[in-house]
């Protein structure tokens, strides 16, 4: 079994040593590079390169450069998803996000984590568990997904937020860990159509 195929089982593999990650990565790389030198005026530009870069991109996505990511075929974008400045997604796992989807700067989505033993940690493995966002979501700046997680539908995620577990559908969640404040009431949700 290759060292991408334990990757994507949720199994420990080395994601530093394999020649075809590192290939993938570097492409991705490369593709950032160009990515993040565009004008604000190339549009078209910016979206082919994600058309290349992203394994889904919808209608009417944004993202504004400076964005990072690890090999990007791992990511979707559903339709009308805006990410704000600074972006970053360590996709070793799929990335799936909604439709409807606002990202404000510094936000950062991590599939990746590392052992807690040290001598696996040292061997440089590391695991990764997807992570999704359904439709209607907006995430405030600072924010932190952790792998594994699922934010469900109309979920608002309070700037600065560590979101560690998963979010349920109609909740505003707020903190360090993240954690529900509270329902949002149907006279809200209504405010959506």
């Amino acid at each position: 079994m290759t060292e991408k195929e334990k990757g994507a089982r949720g199994m420990l593999y080395d994601a530093n040593h394999d020649e075809e990650l590192n290939d993938e990565y570097l492409n991705a790389s490369l593709l950032l590079v160009d990515y993040n030198r565009t004008l604000p005026i190339e549009q078209g530009m910016r979206r082919s390169i994600l058309r290349e870069l992203l394994g889904k991109i919808g209608k009417e996505c944004e993202i504004r450069p400076p964005f990072y990511c690890d090999r990007g075929y791992n990511i979707e974008l559903g339709d009308y998803v805006f990410a704000n400045y600074h972006f970053t997604v360590l996709d070793g796992a799929k990335v799936v996000i909604g439709n409807h989807v606002y990202i404000a700067p510094n936000v950062s989505i991590y599939t990746a984590g590392h052992p807690f033993d040290v001598v696996l940690r040292r061997k440089g493995l590391e695991y990764a568990y997807p992570v999704r966002i359904g439709d209607d979501v907006w995430i405030g700046g600072g924010v932190s997904i952790l792998p594994g997680v699922t934010i469900g539908n109309n979920v608002v995620i309070g700037a600065g937020s560590v979101v560690n577990r998963d979010i349920p559908d109609n909740s505003l969640a707020v903190g360090n860990p993240c954690k529900v404040i509270r329902r949002l009431e149907l006279s809200e949700e209504k405010e959506l159509d």
